[in-house]
């Protein structure tokens, strides 16, 4: 239900004859476009666009972004997504011409910089990770995934090792799963304690020759860090399978540890949650990973490379499973990353992290005695609170709260994820917010579960736009409007 002007759709505020521009007749002969193009592909009548003058237009879209919640204006506190301050500084340096202007076919010599860039960010990522060798290639984390355990099957086909499983914690990230089916393996759950951490008993169940990889991530996602990661490793290494590493959660050990030092062959960065690129509202983002020496040989074509006379694309590499993405993949975020990266330096992204892990305990301590923390009393990045109490006491649940936080400002947390904690509430404050901000939620948290049931029910009430029914609108959705005939 809409409730202002400014939510209404461009075909909406449409007048016909209204136009941003009038453009001189041209002056160059053209032949007619009858001539150029076959019949079948030419349009029978004009599209409809949208007709508005130029001021109605620049309102418009002003007016829409008023209406966003973002990082840049709210709290933004989603946990397992990471949604940290994106610098300025980083995008200024994207946006110079040096680096936006370029062209993908231009020839290596036209593009030195942008290579030792991307040669530098290599060179970095693989001492982040602690695996020698890094595609920059994917397109996006989940992309990442796909492209690693492609890297996986290339290597067992390669070697004529037959390997069909890959083992999935239960509450791993939902783009697991669907990754390795897309890779082409059978998936199989493994089970976690009720501590949060797998279960090992349940691992050792499910180990034999058939499996091939364990997709973990490290902190998990309840924001515990598996203490028996090597023992895990050193697992799946005795019946020749592979340690994939979901890097979504890095931010929480930058510069303290390295997953190719705890037992990890793979891995993928989110540039975009660790690095500082822009998140939201479906991208862009990259997705590079990282491999162990005897994967290097199967990683995407091209990769950038050092020689004599500087650097260039290396396409020559006949164990390659070859291109996952176009070009070489989504450079501007890839640049974001370096400046931060650069920025930080070593001790500064160990830093990130203290600060990370400071920030979640300290909410964690805030809020734990209104919502339930289930996995203890610490946590890492993040912590998985919650609302199956007020639930079952006055029928108050975890989309209730999160709907409500709307209406006081903040962005809601994540709902109802991982599904191994009963009405979960995943918060994820990051390093970039400040102790008055943390204060800031909790104290509206604790104000929220003071109200009544009603004003939960029908939250959130001061947005423009009221709770829709989620499941019809996903299953259901409906066009609400018509372009002009």
């Amino acid at each position: 239900m809409r409730n202002t002007r400014s939510t209404e759709l461009i075909f909406e505020l449409s007048k016909p004859g209204c136009s941003g521009a009038k453009l001189p007749q041209c002056d160059v002969p053209m032949r007619p476009v009858a001539e150029l193009l076959p019949d079948e592909v030419l349009a029978t009548k004009p599209l409809p666009l949208p007709e508005l003058s130029e001021p109605d237009i620049v309102r418009h879209f002003v007016n829409l972004s008023t209406l966003n919640m973002s990082v840049d204006t709210h709290f933004y506190p989603l946990g397992s997504c990471t949604m940290k301050y994106n610098p300025k500084r980083n995008e200024r340096i994207a946006a110079m011409p040096g680096f936006a202007n370029l062209h993908p076919y231009q020839s290596d010599d036209t593009i030195q910089g942008m290579l030792e860039l991307l040669y530098q960010s290599q060179q970095m990522l693989a001492e982040i990770a602690g695996l020698p060798a890094v595609s920059l290639q994917p397109a996006a984390g989940a992309q990442g995934e796909l492209t690693a355990l492609l890297v996986a099957a290339a290597y067992f086909r390669d070697h004529g090792i037959p390997k069909s499983v890959v083992l999935i914690p239960d509450g791993a990230h939902g783009t697991n799963p669907a990754s390795a089916a897309m890779a082409g393996f059978d998936t199989v759950p493994v089970k976690s304690t009720d501590g949060g951490l797998i279960d090992l008993d349940d691992l050792r169940a499910r180990l034999d020759d058939r499996v091939a990889v364990l997709m973990i991530t490290n902190p998990n996602t309840l924001g515990i860090f598996e203490t028996h990661i090597a023992e895990i490793a050193k697992m799946l290494h005795a019946v020749g399978g592979l340690i994939y590493l979901d890097g979504a959660n890095m931010n929480a050990i930058l510069g303290i540890t390295r997953p190719g030092d705890f037992g990890a062959d793979l891995m993928h960065f989110n540039p975009h949650k660790t690095f500082s690129g822009p998140h939201g509202g479906g991208g862009p983002g990259a997705g590079p990973i990282a491999v162990a020496e005897k994967l290097a040989p199967y990683l995407p074509t091209p990769i950038v490379v050092q020689a004599a006379g500087g650097y260039g694309l290396a396409y020559d590499r006949p164990k390659s499973i070859g291109r996952v993405r176009s070009f070489f993949g989504n450079v501007g975020v890839l640049v974001r990353m370096y400046c931060y990266i650069r920025t930080h330096g070593p001790d500064g992204l160990r830093k990130i992290s203290e600060n990370a892990l400071l920030n979640a305990n300290y909410l964690l301590s805030r809020v734990k005695h209104i919502l339930p923390v289930p996995q203890g009393d610490r946590c890492m990045h993040e912590f998985v609170a919650s609302a199956a109490r007020i639930k079952a006491d006055r029928d108050i649940s975890a989309m209730d709260v999160a709907k409500r936080l709307l209406d006081y400002g903040f962005h809601a947390p994540t709902v109802y994820f991982p599904l191994i904690v009963k009405e979960a509430i995943m918060i994820e404050p990051t390093e970039t917010e400040s102790k008055a901000t943390l204060d800031a939620f909790a104290e509206t948290l604790e104000c929220i579960l003071q109200e009544t049931h009603e004003q939960l029910h029908d939250a959130p009430s001061n947005t423009p736009v009221c709770r829709p029914d989620e499941v019809q609108a996903a299953r259901q959705p409906k066009l609400t409007w018509k372009p002009h005939a």
